[in-house]
């Protein structure tokens, strides 16, 4: 193969390399869609909206309901760190818990 070809077939691959990433993801892979709503003994009812996947949100003095309105599954932890899984909420799934047995973080994902 003559250089030229070699360099024009290495140049295509680079360039298909590096548009992949970016084709291979819908525009909004980054957040959930919706709003995940708690209840927290303290502090009344809370909500997260169009939280952003992967990321460990704090549940302000625990969650004694939970209710998924998102279009992703939470997973609920036991500790303030997304550690200790307590349990999981599918989208339009919603849960009560009770003390001291609640969750304190949560995570989304799709």
């Amino acid at each position: 193969m003559s250089h030229s070809k070699r360099l024009r077939r290495t140049t295509a691959i680079i360039a298909a390399a590096l548009t992949l990433p970016l084709g291979a993801f819908p525009a909004d892979a980054h957040a959930a869609t919706g709003t995940f709503f708690y209840h927290s003994p303290e502090s009344g009812d809370l909500e997260i909206n169009n939280p952003d996947d992967g990321e460990c949100r704090l549940l302000l003095q625990g969650a004694d309901r939970a209710r998924n309105a998102t279009n992703a599954t939470a997973t609920l932890f036991s500790d303030r760190g997304c550690e200790d899984t307590h349990s999981t909420l599918r989208p339009g799934q919603s849960r009560t818990f009770t003390p001291p047995n609640l969750p304190h973080s949560v995570i989304f994902h799709r």
